[in-house]
């Protein structure tokens, strides 16, 4: 899951102490601290939520309780289900990563349904596809939507210009409608600006096409489904670019330095728009944004949850509503590049001005309809562990040469095999 570039992370878990955040571990319910439901504690990492908006959160909430909040470095997903299971030293408020919520729902009952606490009647300002991300099957509400991750086509209008194509995003997206389109119009590029090159890496492509459709590899039965052809056309669809000579083949240890010089394309949320000013400052104005080949998919984004030690639900969950408003979401992209989940807060003048990196392009225009054009797909507890083999295949095609074919075969015979050991049928 080509999730983990994400650099402003590391500096926005630095921030914390500077907003006036206590950065601690424990204080929730089991800790030895009161029971009353004045103290609270929200666990979160760095770049999670807008550290400004949770340090106005704990003086807007001052008169009611004290909320302290903990931003927790390291394995966070590892630290909290260990936290869980061992029944102390619960925050009374936590995340869960987007990419985590399907391993968290078998285990529901450990959480609060936000169902009971409101959040039914709040839920139409929420994307519809995300909120569904964090139901259990029988319709309780684990984890209220902090961020997502719609993903679209980051371009170098110089490079386009240079071989004599349209630069316009509207155009752009028009000829790279389908994923055959995308990578005749790489071939065109290649042709006329030797050295560079369309796609990162193949595990990109793949991670994309399948995020792309409502199934995955485990369906709603529990039943292993990574060997049907909407999974073989993904694949098929990851194999394109090396075929043709497009794909730059690049690991996340060499990504920075060919971001600004033999890329002329990549897919990517939109918190990747980040990635990229940070990587390649140089290049400022010389990128665009344009619908992405084959529609939209989601990558990243998260959740605030209520563990069933919560010591003051109703006051929790006002915290959350009021952290997660629209309003403050939009001061959260301002703050930390955290895409809202509420749509209102697309048209909020935080989201809506020019971005002068993209040549003062207004890049909610393309973010905003492809947030709420992604599709309602199952994700299962499974899934991610599954999905492994598939990437590390493809890497074996681009590192070591292995033929598609063998290398699609492994990885299903793989991933089968890790389904069944978790108790897919």
């Amino acid at each position: 899951m080509d999730l983990s570039r994400r650099g402003f992370l590391q500096a926005a878990a630095l921030t914390a102490a500077a907003s006036g955040l206590t950065v601690a571990c424990g204080g929730g319910s089991g800790s030895g601290g009161t029971r009353n439901g004045k103290n609270l504690t929200l666990w979160y990492w760095g770049g999670a939520l807008s550290d400004k908006v949770v340090a106005e959160a704990r003086a807007h909430f001052a008169g009611e309780v004290k909320l302290t909040a903990a931003s927790i470095g390291g394995d966070f997903k590892q630290k909290l289900t260990t936290t869980l299971a061992a029944g102390s030293s619960v925050p009374d408020i936590t995340g869960i990563k987007g990419e985590d919520m399907a391993s968290f729902l078998p285990n529901a009952g450990r959480f609060l349904d936000l169902n009971d606490l409101g959040f039914k009647q709040i839920s139409s300002q929420y994307l519809g596809w995300k909120t569904k991300l964090a139901q259990t099957s029988d319709g309780k509400q684990i984890g209220f939507p902090i961020d997502i991750g719609p993903t679209a086509l980051f371009y170098r209008a110089d490079q386009f210009e240079k071989a004599g194509l349209p630069t316009d995003p509207d155009k752009i997206a028009a000829a790279a409608k389908t994923w055959d389109d995308y990578f005749t119009l790489g071939t065109e590029l290649k042709k006329k600006v030797p050295g560079t090159y369309l796609v990162n890496n193949l595990g990109s492509v793949f991670t994309m096409a399948v995020g792309q459709g409502t199934r995955r590899f485990i369906d709603k039965d529990n039943h292993f489904i990574g060997d049907q052809d909407h999974i073989r056309t993904a694949w098929a669809t990851a194999i394109r670019p090396y075929t043709l000579g497009l794909d730059a083949r690049i690991n996340d240890n060499s990504w920075n330095a060919a971001i600004g010089k033999s890329l002329t394309t990549e897919l990517g949320a939109a918190w990747h728009a980040l990635d990229i000013e940070q990587a390649a400052p140089a290049t400022k104005g010389k990128w665009r944004v344009c619908a992405m080949p084959g529609g939209p998919a989601n990558q990243g984004g998260s959740y605030l949850a209520l563990p069933r030690q919560c010591r003051n639900p109703d006051e929790a969950f006002k915290i959350i509503s009021w952290i997660l408003s629209p309003a403050n979401d939009a001061r959260g992209f301002t703050d930390a590049a955290i895409f809202p989940a509420a749509p209102a807060a697309y048209s909020m003048p935080a989201m809506t001005g020019p971005d002068a990196f993209f040549g003062g392009q207004k890049i909610i225009e393309v973010f905003g309809p492809a947030a709420q054009a992604i599709p309602d797909s199952y994700e299962a507890p499974a899934d991610a562990a599954v999905m492994a083999p598939y990437m590390t295949e493809l890497t074996n095609v681009e590192a070591k040469g292995k033929k598609p074919d063998d290398a699609w075969k492994d990885a299903v015979s793989q991933a089968r095999q890790i389904a069944q050991r978790q108790g897919v049928s």
